[in-house]
């Protein structure tokens, strides 16, 4: 629970769920310093990147990241820490806003964020787009 492999996970996929991993948003991943705040040093979230493309080829349809939305609350579930799940979703709208199109899979995972972290943590999305 709360371990910088399952935040690595969520960015990761942030990154890759609509089908294509910009360099933007690499760049929107830097620059929110979110790594540092997971203590994850950036060869093993690179590793991490990696190995979610690895498995995410096993569920795609036409190029496109087919998710079970029950795999994205499992994921969602190994973050339980209302500061940490904060700053990632914060990051991860940073990451999803970086190449300026909000792509469906994306879409649908900061929704699930937002509807699960912050039903359970009290915290407004609202401030969180605000900051």
């Amino acid at each position: 629970m709360n371990s910088k492999q399952a935040a690595g996970r969520l960015l990761a996929l942030t990154m890759v769920v609509d089908g294509n991993l910009a360099p933007c948003e690499l760049i929107a991943m830097e620059n929110s310093r979110i790594l540092g705040h997971v203590s994850l040093d950036p060869l093993t979230f690179h590793q991490l990147l990696q190995d979610l493309c690895d498995d995410l080829l096993t569920v795609t349809t036409h190029g496109l990241v087919q998710l079970d939305p029950d795999l994205i609350d499992q994921l969602l579930q190994e973050i339980d820490a209302p500061d940490l799940r904060r700053q990632l979703l914060r990051a991860m709208w940073k990451i999803a806003d970086a190449d300026g199109w909000l792509a469906d899979g994306e879409a649908i995972l900061l929704a699930r964020a937002s509807a699960q972290w912050g039903a359970e943590t009290g915290f407004s999305t609202t401030r969180l787009l605000a900051i």
